[in-house]
Formats: structure tokens, C-alpha cells, sequence
């Protein structure tokens, strides 16, 4: 640790505001501030107040400063934070001159990495801090704090130690292996090779609805012109965002509204009115729709019921190598113009939903049919997840798939043993017990700077 560099950086967002605070971190954390200050620094975890002096022995400002002596620090390092005036051009000065002093300028997420490398933070803990700043809902917040609080990370482990007890059996009856064909054949090793499938199970469940709730949902509405699209979009927004004519085409670009139903952060997506057209606006915004439709997690295929339209008919035209249950949902609109019922049905094997956009009749249905249909049902105690985490998970799944195949069809000790200790490699991916640089740098390089 003392041979790496001292670093600094703004850790309040930019613009003006009251407080402005900087970060140091490393070796000479403290010998800087001294510098900067020209004055004994205050006693650990105790605010000060210091001026801010130039190279020319000038005062910059004046603020704050509080000093965390390693290892009881955010990054295990020697910290201190400066807090002076929130203005960005007293900001930059003051971090120009701590690097004058002798600090480097902070990577992005680089104070987490180093939280991270000196054990005060596992990775998923570390990943916890920039979904909570970006958390776009409470419920997501909340499943943040919890996986900050080491929530997530107090799962995987607690299947880690599982899968390495279970190891230990298989590592034990391979080095005597004159036992070995009793620990193939007595059940006890498949019964814990079961018990730690279970539990992988259950986390990974969990761990989808983190997933969702951090990143969401992309719905698309798609259907022909003056099918009711923007008027859908708006009832679900719960604000009159897209505007709404009798004119066919009104839409012709993409609009985006980010929203959350029932707790599930969704980002909603109206578009063109599909049809064929000599108009190059709306050709362009049909190419859009088309684009916006092949990346959607679920569509919404709105169609005007006093039409007699096939809706599956007009999805099979535009957009056919998209015609799947579990993305598409068929929506019909405008019941209240041709009596019907605002009903959920099934219509060939698809979620059929009639609303009213307009007068909003069959909203509600509507909204708790796409969280259901997205899996959605956070609990209490759910914790935000990532894609890679899910991803780290399906392996671990498949390598005891695996070992059991290896121990239940060719009873094969070693291969069993081989495939255990890849699936705890992966599941230890999560918590950064097992991970490559460029995973790391990937990672932290999404942080914000300062932080």
C-alpha cells in the first residue's frame, strides 16, 4: 500500500451548490492536506476548520476537513474529505492544486476499487454503490442498501461454503480411493449435490428480481396508425406525454417515457403507426419502430377492435420473426366505442387484453398483466442484482448438472471433483472471489468519478 499513488477527486456532482467535497485517498493523503491547509490537521473523524491556500500562499477558501486513518476508511487508506464551497470553478482550483501538491487524479470508480482490493467491500457490495445512486425507484433503492449491507453477498456465500463442504467429501474419497465406491454408491454426495442445486435455485430466483428492478423493463407499443398507441402511453405515464390526434401518422419518431408500474421500473417506448407509406419522414420513423420492436423485452401490439382486425395477422406482416408468447402481447383498443367488455382472454396462445385508452377502462388489468408477465414479485427482502450476476449463476447450475451426471451415469470421482470446482469458480465470480482485471475494470470503470 505505500507504494501506490495518493489519489484526489470532486465527489459532488458538478454545478453550484452550497457544499462542494473532495477526496483523497492513499499514503500522503494526509501530508497533502497539511500542505493545502498550511495547518495540523484535526483529529481523526473530528471536522476542522482550515483555509485553502494557492502556491502562492494565497486563500482559495475555506471549509471543513475530516481525516479517516487506515484501515478504518471507505478504501482501507488514509482518507480525507474537504469541504468547501460548492462553486465548479473553486472546485477545479482547489483539486488542481492538490494535484500540484502531489496527487493523482482519480480514476472513475477508483476509491471503490480501492475499497474493494483492501477487503473492505466485496464486488457485489462495491457494484451496490452505483445502484443506489442510480436507483430510479424506492423499492430499487431499498434493494440496494440491502445489497451494500452485504445481503446478496451473505447468500452466495452461504451456498459457497455448501459447495466447498461438498468438495471436501469428493476430495477426501478420490485421495483414498478404496473408499471410493462407497462414497459413489451411498447417496450421501447426491444428496448434497441436490441440496446445493436447491440452493443456487432459490438465490437465482431472488436474484432475478433484483435484476428487474435495476434494470427494468423496455416495452414497446407497436400497431397500425390511429390504433390509440400515444393514448395507451399516456394512460399508463399517467400524463398526457405524446400527443394525440384523429390524424393518421402523428407519431413519426420514437418516444420514450420512463416510468414504473407496481413497483417495476419500465421504459416505455411509443412509435410510427406501421403501414406502407411513399412519406421518407415517416418511412424513417416505420424503420425506427421496426428497430425499437427487435430490442423490446415485451410488445405491445395495439389494434383498433371496431376495425375487425387479426391482430396476429397484422404482427405476422410487419414484424414475424418476433411472434412469441412471451414477448408479445396482443392489446385490443377503443372497447368503449364498440361495446365490448375490457376483459383478459387468451387468442391463440397469446395474452389478449381489451382496454379503452382513451377512458382508461382496462388500465389497471393492462399494467398488472406486464408485471406478471415480467416475473415480477419483489419481496422484502430482495436485493439488486446484475445480468452478470444471473449470468455467474446459470453456469454454477450448469457445471453440478454436470457433476451429477458424472457421478450418477459413470460414476467418475475425479470428474465430479473437476466440475465442483469450476461451479464454485463461477459462483465466487459474484462476490470477486474469482475475477479476471478486465472484469474489474469494466466494472468499476462505470462508477462515477469520486467515487
Amino acid at each position: 500500500m505505500c507504494n501506490r499513488s495518493t489519489i484526489a477527486a470532486i465527489a459532488t456532482p458538478p454545478g453550484r451548490g452550497g457544499v462542494g467535497v473532495i477526496r483523497l485517498s492513499g499514503p500522503k493523503a494526509y501530508a497533502i492536506a497539511a500542505a493545502l491547509t498550511q495547518k495540523d490537521l484535526p483529529k481523526a473523524r473530528y471536522a476542522g476548520f482550515r483555509q485553502f491556500y494557492d502556491a502562492a500562499n494565497e486563500v482559495m477558501d475555506e471549509g471543513l476537513v475530516i481525516c479517516f486513518p487506515n484501515p478504518h476508511s471507505f478504501t482501507g487508506e488514509d482518507v480525507v474529505e474537504l469541504q468547501g464551497h460548492g462553486g465548479p470553478v473553486i472546485q477545479n482550483a482547489l483539486l488542481a492544486r492538490l494535484l500540484e501538491l502531489g496527487a493523482t487524479a482519480a480514476k472513475a470508480g477508483e476509491f471503490s476499487m480501492r475499497a474493494f482490493e483492501n477487503g473492505k467491500l466485496d464486488l457485489v457490495q462495491a457494484e451496490a454503490i452505483a445502484d443506489l445512486i442510480d436507483a430510479t425507484s424506492q423499492a430499487a433503492a431499498r434493494s440496494a442498501v440491502r445489497s451494500l449491507q452485504g445481503a446478496f453477498s451473505t447468500k452466495v456465500n452461504t451456498v459457497l461454503e455448501q459447495l466447498i463442504h461438498l468438495r471436501l467429501h469428493v476430495e477426501a474419497a478420490i485421495d483414498f480411493p478404496e473408499e471410493e465406491i462407497d462414497f459413489l454408491a451411498d447417496g450421501k454426495i447426491l444428496n448434497l449435490l441436490d441440496e446445493v442445486a436447491t440452493s443456487v435455485t432459490a438465490v437465482q430466483q431472488s436474484a432475478r428480481q433484483g435484476q428487474l428492478l435495476r434494470e427494468g423493463l423496455q416495452v414497446v407499443i407497436a400497431g397500425k396508425p390511429n390504433a390509440g398507441k400515444s393514448s395507451l402511453l399516456n394512460a399508463l405515464a399517467g400524463i398526457e406525454r405524446a400527443i394525440v390526434t384523429d390524424i393518421a401518422g402523428t407519431t413519426r419518431d420514437v418516444l420514450h417515457e420512463k416510468i414504473t408500474l407496481n413497483g417495476l421500473p419500465i421504459t416505455l417506448t411509443d412509435t410510427a403507426g406501421l403501414r406502407e407509406t411513399g412519406d421518407i419522414v415517416e418511412q424513417e420513423g416505420i424503420r425506427r419502430a421496426i428497430k425499437e420492436i427487435e430490442q423490446a423485452d415485451l410488445l405491445l401490439l395495439v389494434y383498433d377492435l371496431s376495425q375487425n382486425e387479426d391482430p396476429l395477422q397484422l404482427a405476422q406482416h410487419y414484424f414475424a420473426e418476433h411472434i412469441e408468447p412471451k414477448r408479445l402481447m396482443l392489446i385490443g383498443n377503443k372497447c368503449d366505442l364498440t361495446g365490448v367488455q375490457a376483459t383478459i382472454s387468451d387468442f391463440n396462445g397469446f395474452r389478449h387484453i381489451t382496454v379503452s385508452a382513451k377512458q382508461e377502462t382496462g388500465v389497471q388489468s393492462l399494467i398488472e398483466a406486464i408485471t406478471a408477465h415480467a416475473g415480477f414479485q419483489p419481496e422484502e427482502d430482495t436485493f439488486i442484482a446484475r445480468t452478470r450476476h444471473l449470468d455467474a449463476m446459470k453456469r454454477t447450475q450448469q457445471y453440478l448438472a454436470e457433476a451429477r451426471e458424472q457421478l450418477v451415469v459413470y460414476h467418475a470421482g475425479e470428474l465430479v471433483a473437476e466440475s465442483l470446482r469450476l461451479a464454485q469458480n463461477a459462483l465466487g465470480e459474484i462476490t470477486g472471489d474469482f475475477s479476471a482485471d478486465d472484469l474489474l475494470g469494466k466494472i468499476f470503470g462505470s462508477f462515477c468519478i469520486g467515487k
